[in-house]
């Protein structure tokens, strides 16, 4: 009689089959133990990663609202009102000066909340008023230290260190060109932040730009 087809087959197959699903089950498990492996693997590239290598800065998101300030100049538009739109300039004091209403605080508002304050001031004098603000040009930023053409510029939206680095004429020799301090005020204070070439600049910033040592 004919016996099974695995009785046919000659010893050394059999014995390839067995080393093959040995291979085989191996490798599952293997493949198993994966994803509990794969965060260490991962924790060991990240503390390799923490050598001494410059630090690479992230472009900062503007979170918030643009908040006007001494320096910076506004388009007011009182809709069937000529004698009180125009151009404005926010003072040292943070105001700025309108006919009829006199002197508004603007320092630290965003043009959204600035157009709702002239709204109500507006409108002890004329009924159902409608104002609409839009910041014309900046206060400008500073930035002072290892560059060739210190000083105060235009700031333009959206700019970052690297372009107010360029705007000034470039670094010098001795500067260290990879890490900055910006100093920046705001309504709790003045702070100072530690950045990199492309975080962001604000109107009003300083930034320093430091000597390296070597």
């Amino acid at each position: 009689m004919i016996g099974s087809v695995h009785d046919q087959v000659p010893d050394w197959m059999r014995d390839n089959s067995n080393a093959s699903s040995e291979v085989s089950t191996r490798a599952s498990g293997r493949v198993r133990n994966l994803p509990i492996a794969l965060p260490m693997v991962v924790a060991l590239l990240l503390a390799g990663c923490g050598g001494t290598g410059a630090p690479i800065a992230v472009p900062e998101a503007r979170t918030t609202a643009y908040q006007l300030g001494a320096g910076d100049k506004v388009r007011i538009n009182v809709f069937g009102d000529e004698s009180l739109s125009g151009e404005y300039s926010v003072d040292g004091n943070g105001r700025i000066a309108l006919p009829l209403i006199g002197n508004v605080e603007a320092g630290g508002l965003d043009s959204s909340s600035l157009k709702a304050r002239l709204e109500n001031r507006i409108g002890e004098y004329v009924r159902d008023p409608k104002v609409s603000v839009e910041v014309l040009t900046y206060r400008p930023f500073y930035i002072v230290g290892e560059i060739r053409r210190p000083g105060s510029y235009p700031y333009v939206d959206g700019m970052t260190v690297i372009n107010a680095v360029a705007i000034a004429g470039g670094f010098t020799y001795r500067a260290r060109e990879s890490e900055f301090y910006i100093r920046r005020q705001s309504e709790s204070g003045a702070t100072q932040l530690t950045a990199g070439q492309m975080n962001t600049v604000r109107p009003g910033d300083v930034i320093v730009v430091r000597e390296r040592y070597f």
